[in-house]
């Protein structure tokens, strides 16, 4: 039995999965910064001497990534309503995502902080630098720079598993594709397309990280010219 690939029908909804690329990217985009920055918060806080604060983020890390992103949408999407709370399938979505990415960025973050070694914070605190200081330019910004690819890939894992939001109605790519395979009957070709689209996003995705990179990473690029 031989299948005739048709593209046509489905390269006619072009403007469908056009939106649904904007609404994926409208997602993953606000959803990584504040999950990295919330992740942040949350390393710092697990690396804290004050048990009860570093047993809360180490509480709130483990629950998020040992279950399933499906049953958290789900959780806040149901449970919200649930509550009296109204809010957007699209609301929901990026409260999900929000939550997920900073669990996993707080892991990353506390693993990169962790490699920077004591005697460089003693060194700063004999130059007198306040903690924010040390923070900032011994701790967070060298640690970012030595878990950045990790970061990088978990920020592309967040961008493809929205497409799991189309579960509670959301039009982001997956759902624009379900929604043109039932008008056209080619599902075939309608999640082959979307399976490119995907691998495009993520591709951009991982080429402005690394544009990013290179502009507020400039430390290795000095050490290379020095070589």
């Amino acid at each position: 039995m031989t299948y005739e690939f048709d593209f046509s029908a489905v390269l006619a909804q072009w403007p469908q999965f056009l939106e649904g690329a904007w609404m994926t990217v409208k997602l993953s985009v606000p959803a990584t910064i504040l999950g990295f920055i919330i992740g942040i918060l949350f390393a710092i806080g697990r690396r804290s001497s004050v048990r009860l604060v570093s047993a809360a983020c180490g509480f709130y890390v483990e629950v998020v990534r040992n279950t399933p992103l499906l049953v958290q949408i789900f959780l806040v999407f149901f449970g919200l309503a649930t509550l009296g709370w109204k809010v957007t399938a699209f609301a929901a979505a990026l409260v999900s995502l929000v939550i997920n990415v900073a669990a996993y960025s707080c892991e990353i973050m506390r693993a990169g902080m962790d490699s920077i070694h004591g005697g460089q914070i003693e060194a700063a605190e004999c130059l007198g630098l306040s903690k924010p200081q040390i923070y900032w330019h011994v701790i967070l910004r060298p640690a970012m720079e030595n878990v950045y690819p990790a970061l990088t890939s978990q920020f592309v894992l967040l961008m493809l598993a929205s497409s799991i939001t189309s579960q509670i109605s959301v039009e982001e790519l997956t759902a624009i594709a379900s929604h043109v395979q039932s008008d056209t009957f080619r599902p075939f070709e309608a999640y082959i397309l979307v399976a490119v689209a995907y691998l495009a996003l993520s591709l951009l995705m991982r080429a402005g990280m690394w544009a990013f990179g290179q502009l507020i990473f400039t430390r290795q690029r000095r050490l290379k010219a020095v070589e």
